[in-house]
């Protein structure tokens, strides 16, 4: 297996004035630039005495700023541990604090809502935007990090070249990032993952999906979880693709406008994004046509007509949508099917550096997330009939969590497989399809398993739901949903909505899962950035 930043270091002194990394409409740095800025980092570090392994945080929105200060803690052999932007400044500290981070990488808005003193190890804060010194613990960093510049210049007086360019590769067993979870049960853990689970995920990728040097790529995803850092960042970048960072979640308007300016080879997302673009822009188009159909060959020109729109909308470029994070909605996925959309559903979660499941669009079976990408069981008698946790081994998952020894303890069986968590089923090709989560399974009076993810897939399809989350209350199944409500509906109609979502979900559950009660929300539920709702706050 070949390491990752092998891979980098070979692109940097093949690609020397290529873009590496670009914020959308803004700044652009080279793989010169990127060499340079991770060399004075390397300086920093000796300079202000801080070692290999030390843990440097990184909590700042996507930027290409923010990818160059993460190559520099990552090939430079420190730990990095990035946080989201989006956490609350409590959550940011605390965080900063568990993981012992010594450097914080960050902008000035966010910093000005942290106290240090809750950081007693951080000895110095950077803002991303600019690198400057926002606040500094420790004088001897402060000078070092004020005289890098000054530093590399006195060592490459005539600028670096590419023979210059060497990383350190015999680091696969050790720690290179601690990712903490975004949250869906309320309590954020530190997930462990080395050199050799992010040189394995890449290996992986282009196996499977691989890149060619000077195509692009846009970044949407928080970098601050694996998904989005492993598949839309390192995978692409070390390979040689410019990577163009949109810096935060976009419109759907903003988000076609970059794609067709930059003509990205792959596009990976969130399932609630193309929803989006399915409700706002191909299911009208569908509608108006509808009345052709009837005609024979029509229906499929008029997919076609569809699918060459839309992937002209996304630059022309795009050879696979990859989805992942939460199931597409039923309706969508069977559109996308009829249109040959070339999309595919993945599973993963942070603990597996993302990815677990995966398949080509072409050999893609609609309803499940592909095949394993190690190895994957089932704990179940009857892995493709009944339900079982779905459990994995591999090289690509975690060693464990930080400072934590009671999550360490449950996370793994006696013999060594990672416990997921989620419940799923397995057919006779290897195709994964999840039930639901174990601790959000409800059993009911009668002794029946019931996955509420099954029936939010169902309420999904029904009229004016927008998002659904199903409940259990007092014995009795409640559906919770954020409807979507044509603005022109009248009064009467509006009051028959819970009643109509319920009875038309009831007609396709068996007796046993049929909905007591559906009650309408006035605003989304919240989510995390995988775009899955935070279930634990609507118990």
């Amino acid at each position: 297996m070949k390491h990752y930043l092998k891979k980098l270091e070979e692109t940097i002194r093949q690609r020397w004035n290529q873009k590496a990394l670009c914020d959308y409409e803004g700044d652009a740095f080279t793989y010169s630039d990127l060499a340079t800025n991770i060399e004075q980092f390397r300086l920093f570090l000796n300079e202000a005495g801080i070692t290999k392994r030390n843990k440097i945080a990184i909590c700042a929105r996507n930027s290409a700023r923010w990818a160059m200060s993460f190559w520099s803690i990552n090939v430079n052999g420190c730990v990095a541990v990035p946080l989201l932007a989006e956490f609350h400044p409590n959550s940011v500290a605390t965080l900063t604090h568990h993981s012992d981070s010594v450097i914080l990488f960050t902008e000035e808005g966010i910093w000005e809502k942290l106290n240090p003193e809750r950081m007693p190890a951080l000895k110095a804060a950077i803002n991303v935007k600019d690198g400057r010194l926002l606040w500094h613990r420790d004088e001897k960093v402060a000078k070092a990090w004020n005289n890098r510049e000054k530093a590399f210049a006195l060592r490459y007086p005539s600028g670096m070249s590419p023979e210059n360019v060497k990383f350190s590769t015999n680091n696969m067993d050790k720690l290179a990032i601690i990712n903490y979870t975004s949250g869906t049960t309320g309590n954020p853990k530190g997930v462990m993952l080395t050199y050799g689970a992010l040189s394995d995920t890449d290996e992986f990728a282009n196996s499977h999906f691989p890149n060619h040097p000077g195509e692009t790529i846009v970044s949407m995803l928080p970098m601050a979880h694996m998904y989005g850092l492993a598949i839309e960042f390192i995978h692409p970048n070390v390979d040689g693709v410019t990577v163009y960072f949109l810096g935060k979640t976009p419109s759907p308007t903003t988000l076609l406008k970059a794609m067709k300016e930059v003509k990205p080879y792959m596009v990976v997302t969130v399932p609630l994004v193309m929803e989006k673009i399915y409700a706002k822009s191909i299911q009208p188009t569908l509608e108006k046509m509808h009345r052709l159909f009837a005609i024979p060959f029509a229906k499929n020109l008029i997919y076609k007509i569809v699918r060459k729109k839309l992937l002209s909308a996304f630059g022309g470029q795009v050879r696979c949508f990859i989805m992942g994070g939460a199931p597409l909605k039923p309706e969508v996925e069977q559109c996308f099917c009829a249109m040959r959309l070339p999309f595919t559903v993945g599973y993963g979660m942070t603990e597996a550096c993302p990815l677990l499941g995966w398949e080509w669009w072409t050999e893609f079976v609609p309803g499940s997330c592909g095949k394993p990408v190690h190895e994957i069981r089932i704990d179940s008698d009857d892995p493709k009939n009944v339900a079982g946790e779905i459990q994995a081994r591999g090289q690509n998952i975690t060693v464990g969590y930080y400072k934590n020894p009671e999550a360490n303890a449950v996370s793994f069986t006696d013999d060594g497989w990672f416990r997921t968590g989620d419940l799923g089923t397995m057919d006779e090709e290897g195709n994964i399809f999840i039930r639901g989560r174990i601790k959000s399974m409800i059993l009911n009076s009668s002794g029946q398993n019931i996955y509420p993810e099954e029936l939010e897939a169902v309420l999904s399809g029904c009229p004016y739901v927008a998002e659904p989350l199903v409940v259990e209350r007092n014995g009795k199944l409640v559906a919770l949903v954020y409807p979507d409500i044509p603005e022109d509906l009248d009064e009467e109609s509006r009051r028959g909505i819970p009643e109509l979502i319920r009875t038309t979900a009831n007609k396709s559950l068996p007796i046993y899962s049929k909905l007591q009660k559906v009650e309408l929300m006035d605003v989304p539920f919240e989510k995390t950035p995988k775009m899955s709702i935070k279930r634990f706050l609507y118990k």
